[in-house]
């Protein structure tokens, strides 16, 4: 091999070994910016997916006030139509007890002065009036218990201390024994139900007795 061949064959080795190391250099550094690249894709991912939990936990949020407020209007709701049945049925019941006091009241009457009528009737004519007065005790008994399941109470104050919001008072006397103030004498009861004020009782209220001169 002439000096040449030599020159040559050792500048084509050295550019051999100069490509070689180009490619093996080249493919370090993309293999170098692959492993860069891994971790900023990661992370993004990772931001997105925080983002998407941040938006799913403020949609829920949202409809988890919306099923309160739902949920709070339809007790209210609930609420108010059971007040309003409840408020017609006590007026309905108050308005028919009402009705019925007049004629608890002629029942009593009837039957407190039935015992003079009948003594004064013979025969035939006391048997029918005792008959009648036994049927308007009867009827009053199962007056009586008809008021006591409705809740309905008397209100029979005698001696008790005037109660304005509960009594009527018709007439003052003087009284030597009874307390200043106090009811003398009960003229009409009065009624109550359930604690509601359905008819004040028609007293008359003592007063002290004027000092003689």
């Amino acid at each position: 091999m002439s000096g040449g061949e030599l020159i040559e064959s050792a500048h084509g080795g050295s550019a051999q070994g100069g490509d070689a190391a180009g490619r093996q250099g080249g493919s370090s550094s993309g293999a170098a910016r692959e492993e860069i690249g891994e971790p900023v894709s990661t992370m993004a991912q990772i931001e997105e997916l925080q983002k998407a939990l941040a938006e799913a936990e403020q949609r829920a949020n949202g409809l988890r006030d919306q099923y309160l407020r739902s949920a709070a209007e339809l007790d209210n709701v609930r609420k108010r139509a059971q007040r309003e049945v409840e408020s017609a049925t006590r007026y309905g019941l108050e308005k028919f007890a009402a009705e019925l006091l007049p004629v608890k009241d002629s029942l009593e009457l009837a039957v407190s002065s039935a015992p003079a009528s009948g003594t004064e009737a013979a025969g035939d004519a006391a048997a029918t009036i005792r008959s009648l007065i036994e049927g308007q005790q009867a009827t009053l008994k199962l007056l009586a218990k008809a008021f006591e399941k409705l809740g309905i109470r008397e209100i029979d104050p005698r001696g008790e201390p005037f109660d304005p919001s509960r009594h009527e008072a018709i007439l003052m006397q003087e009284s030597s024994t009874a307390e200043p103030n106090s009811v003398l004498q009960v003229v009409q009861r009065g009624y109550e139900i359930n604690g509601r004020l359905l008819r004040p009782a028609r007293v008359i209220v003592a007063r002290a007795a004027s000092s003689q001169p």
